[in-house]
């Protein structure tokens, strides 16, 4: 337990630390690391970050240090590169430099290495190979899985309806509509959405989610070593993975008594079948722990990405009712008595506009999944070692005001040109950019359109009376938005 008195606190932190440095030693820096704020001695530059959201300092600091610059977290230095075309420079222009990842503790020890998120080197680019093939085998960006979306909507929007316009909290609803759409392809069944299994799946994801993006784990990951006599983060995360790693191992035996090689139903067939063709090779990867971290790791980012983005879009159209009533005119106008299909997007600049203006000001990722270098590399005249952790700064992107005007407010008008048409941004990478980029993007988007559309169709969103909509981003690795309730009703 950590200790009630924050002075004993320090004063314990410091004297382990002394201790691990009296060990180990401080790290030499034999590279031309780009400058940064000074550090402390042990802290580095902890005492200025804004550990509920760092994303937020290292904002700032770019202001005065440029879009390249060195933060110390700890004794550890860390890159970061914000801007659009910093961070463009980097992911693209030298993506396989900037194509590994980082040893974070936390995340370590919840994942190991294995899986396509935390995964580096040979092992993440066959993930990442099998992932990309097998989710278009399955659908993704086809006719087929536009089919399931549009199934699910309709389960969504009855489940909305029996609320009969009383404020409900709509997390769990759209975590399971979500959720149903990845677990389609991976494991080819659909939950209802009050199935004690799914909620629970669902509520340990969403718990890991905030412990992730904790100040707990800020500290954590900083100092591994002192903070786990000081906290029980990682307990209770890994409590959480194993549980579900144990659903998902119980789901693999029934799949491999059922395997048929001729006729693969979902992503877990199409694995284990790579694993029987993979036995001879001494290098192996399709592995039992990656199959199980694989699936984890699309189930978690499948679901808490898309259903976070729709949640800041609800919380959006409540807050600007104008705006709202547009995206339902145009709905009107285009599809009317139809139901949302993909070919409509082109048709409806405006929705789109705002769809995307969600994704950009939701800014659910704000820190990014953190990259790491994988030789010694030249970049904007620094040479940065091999390994050091780098962070390419979404939210510098996504409010990089030399590309949107209005980078701090809602402003759909960002994806619009003066005759009303809408406008591709390429500073738009809510999915990342480069080697490492989201591999269910296109998924993700078809998900986005059909429910978005589909509820403000069938709804009108408006806040509780006496309810003040707050726009501040919660704390957690996924970043949505507060906890609120809404009033879905219904439209005639």
């Amino acid at each position: 337990m950590i200790p009630s008195d924050p002075i004993t606190l320090a004063l314990s932190i410091i004297l382990c630390l002394f201790f691990v440095l009296f060990f180990f030693g401080w790290k030499k820096n034999a590279y031309n690391l780009p400058p940064g704020p000074r550090p402390l001695p042990i802290i580095g530059n902890l005492h200025i970050l804004d550990v509920n959201r760092p994303y937020l300092t290292m904002h700032e600091l770019s202001k005065k240090y440029g879009p390249v610059y060195t933060l110390q977290l700890g004794v550890e230095k860390v890159v970061v590169i914000c801007g659009y075309e910093a961070v463009k420079d980097a992911l693209v222009n030298h993506a396989d430099e900037f194509s590994g990842r980082p040893k974070v503790p936390l995340l370590d020890e919840m994942y190991k290495g294995h899986g396509i998120i935390f995964s580096s080197n040979d092992k993440w680019r066959a993930m990442r190979r099998f992932t990309l093939s097998t989710l278009r085998d399955f659908g993704m960006g086809k006719e087929a899985i536009e089919n399931k979306i549009s199934e699910e909507s309709d389960f969504l929007v009855q489940k909305f309806r029996s609320y009969k316009g009383e404020p409900f909290n709509n997390i769990k609803n759209l975590n399971a509509a979500t959720a149903n759409i990845i677990v389609s392809i991976l494991l080819s069944r659909r939950f209802d959405y009050e199935d004690p299994t799914l909620l629970k799946l669902l509520k340990m994801i969403h718990e890991n989610s905030i412990l992730t993006g904790s100040p707990l784990a800020v500290l954590y990951n900083t100092y591994p070593s002192v903070m786990r006599w000081f906290t029980n983060v990682s307990e209770k995360a890994l409590r959480n993975v194993n549980e579900m790693h144990a659903f998902l191992q119980e789901t693999f035996t029934i799949h491999r008594k059922q395997l048929d090689v001729n006729d693969q139903r979902n992503l877990i067939d199409s694995f284990l079948v790579k694993q029987q063709e993979e036995k001879p090779n001494p290098q192996l990867y399709f592995t039992d722990e990656n199959l199980t971290t694989l699936v984890s790791d699309l189930f978690e980012a499948g679901m808490d990405t898309t259903s976070t983005t729709l949640r800041w879009g609800l919380l959006l159209m409540m807050k600007y009712p104008e705006i709202q009533k547009k995206v339902q005119s145009e709905i009107d106008k285009v599809i009317g008595s139809n139901e949302p299909q993909v070919i409509h997007r082109k048709e409806m600049p405006y929705t789109d506009a705002v769809i995307h203006e969600i994704q950009r000001f939701g800014n659910i990722v704000p820190s990014n999944v953190a990259h790491a270098t994988t030789q010694d590399v030249n970049f904007r005249g620094f040479l940065l070692p091999k390994g050091i952790q780098v962070i390419p700064l979404l939210t510098s992107v996504l409010y990089d005001k030399n590309h949107f005007v209005k980078a701090d407010e809602f402003y759909p008008e960002h994806f619009m040109d003066s005759s009303g048409n809408f406008v591709r941004k390429e500073a738009f990478i809510p999915f990342s950019a480069g080697k490492r980029s989201c591999a269910g993007e296109n998924l993700a988007k078809m998900e986005l359109f059909i429910f978005f559309t589909r509820l403000l169709k069938n709804f009108t969103f408006k806040a509780p009376p006496g309810t003040t909509l707050d726009l501040t981003h919660a704390v957690a690795y996924i970043a949505g938005p507060m906890p609120y309730k809404m009033c879905a009703i219904p439209r005639v």
